[in-house]
């Protein structure tokens, strides 16, 4: 008879480009979108919570802000149509309000918040699942949704304890293609052209002045020699496009002003200064003034996709790279006007405005700032010295949690009670409850300060510590009230 071949066992690994949460990043990440909830809730946006998945088609071109369509994603085929996880908040938002427009408010606004997972290749920090939290309106052409959205991100920022460390610049996709169209790359027939300037526009900060314009030239040769072709305009073109990207003035009326003399010549050029001095003006009515939000051309992430307005927010903190080098913190947040979107569905111009926060980074930025404690406690635990007062136990643990303590029962082996500490100390728990056969008789417990009991043995000489224990004796009744007044 032939042996079975032994099974190997499963590997214990995390997919790669995937990664676990574990307690306090959980907590954190809870707590910060808990309050971010609050802002958006407080401005009337309505919560949506779409599915994971969504039908290929209903996503369409996958990952609207790099060049390879149909690809990005985690898709399969089940009973002849094609399903895809969702690659952000955006498509499924598009979905739902064609769907549901009959039924649905116009306009529309609603935040959501959850994973999202994308097929790309891996790297440092870059990971195929994370968290997005985004907040848009649907059906508003106004400006005033836009500028709302700016004082709303901005509130966010202020609620999580980040005034002054932060700044959002605005800009506007019209008054590019009003250069464009100045520098004489406007229409149909210039669409390679246009891309190309796109691509070199949004890599001023890698490349600088020099690069860009190179790209925007005949084409640029990096250091390990490898050639990009660029866009072809000649010195005035070119000066007409780096014109655009030196436009910010010593204010928000200069770099109006600037922008005004750039695109004179352009009616969709002079369109989008408008749409940017409604927002300033709408911004400033409210309070919001340039230490907070600002008109910035610099602002070129997203404009091969907006249509629009386009907001960045950065955190301006000044953190150190992995070479040891000072930087800011960078951007946290984007969005802007992307009114071809549900068209797709219906067939008809839907306005729509919006806004994505990378929770990840946010995140890491607060904790960075010292925004969260720097160890969340575990629970309290009470121990067991008897198994047989299980019941005792458990109603101590009761009352604790009816009092808004966090609390367990050690439900681990009992036997070996150096065991019990040692879960204790694993859990971060800042009191252990202890409670035998003679303070059960005399109707007391034992509670142990295990961080107070970690500093000073750190700290004292044995003699000093004996002097100074931390655990102490306490009436069963008056239990619950010590541990909430040491808890603070």
């Amino acid at each position: 008879m032939a042996k079975h071949k032994k099974q190997p066992r499963p590997k214990a690994v995390t997919p790669k480009g995937f990664r676990d949460y574990f307690g306090a990043e959980v907590t954190r990440r809870a707590d910060m979108l808990a309050r971010i909830a609050r802002i958006y809730h407080r401005y009337g946006f309505d919560a949506l919570e779409t599915s994971g998945v969504e039908t290929v088609e209903a996503l369409g071109k996958f990952l609207p802000d790099v060049d390879r369509p149909n690809e990005g994603v985690f898709a399969w085929e089940e009973d002849g149509d094609w399903l895809a996880l969702r690659y952000d908040m955006t498509a499924p938002l598009a979905r739902v309000a064609a769907q549901y427009r009959n039924d649905l408010p116009s306009p529309y606004r609603r935040y959501a918040m959850g994973p999202v997972w994308r097929n790309e290749k891996p790297g440092p920090g870059r990971f195929r699942q994370f968290y997005q939290c985004d907040a848009d309106t649907v059906g508003s052409a106004s400006m005033a949704a836009d500028a709302e959205i700016c004082a709303m991100l901005s509130d966010v920022f202020e609620e999580l304890g980040l005034g002054g460390d932060y700044i959002i610049r605005v800009n506007n996709r019209k008054v590019l293609n009003g250069v464009m169209e100045v520098a004489g790359i406007g229409g149909p027939e210039h669409e390679a052209e246009r891309g190309i300037v796109l691509r070199a526009i949004d890599k001023l900060d890698r490349l600088g002045e020099d690069g860009v314009r190179a790209l925007l030239g005949e084409g640029r040769k990096d250091d390990s020699g490898d050639f990009t072709k660029g866009a072809g305009l000649d010195d005035e073109q070119a000066g007409v496009v780096m014109g655009f990207m030196g436009a910010l003035g010593a204010d928000g009326a200069a770099t109006l002003a600037n922008l005004d003399r750039l695109v004179a010549d352009s009616e969709v050029g002079r369109e989008g200064v408008d749409e940017l001095r409604q927002i300033a003006d709408l911004l400033a009515a409210q309070g919001y003034g340039p230490d907070r939000i600002v008109i910035d051309p610099s602002v070129v992430r997203g404009l091969g996709y907006y249509t629009g307005p386009v907001y960045e927010a950065e955190l301006t903190f000044e953190v150190t790279d992995e070479k040891g080098r000072p930087r800011q913190f960078g951007s946290v947040a984007g969005g802007g006007r992307y009114d071809d979107l549900v068209k797709r569905f219906t067939g008809q111009e839907v306005p729509a405005t919006g806004v994505s926060i990378g929770v990840d980074r946010l995140l890491a930025a607060l904790t960075m700032k010292g925004r969260f404690d720097d160890a969340e406690d575990g629970p309290v635990v009470v121990t067991v010295m008897d198994k047989s007062r299980l019941a005792a136990y458990q109603a101590m643990v009761s009352d604790l949690r009816k009092a808004d303590i966090r609390a367990e029962l050690y439900l681990g082996n009992p036997k070996n009670f150096g065991n019990q500490l040692k879960y204790c100390d694993k859990r971060g728990a800042p009191f252990a409850i202890i409670q035998g056969e003679d303070e059960a008789a005399r109707g007391v417990v034992q509670i142990k300060d295990l961080k107070l009991g970690a500093r000073l043995a750190s700290e004292l000489s044995h003699e000093e510590w004996r002097d100074q224990p931390a655990q102490f004796e306490c009436r069963l009744e008056d239990m619950v009230s010590e541990i909430k007044a040491r808890l603070g």
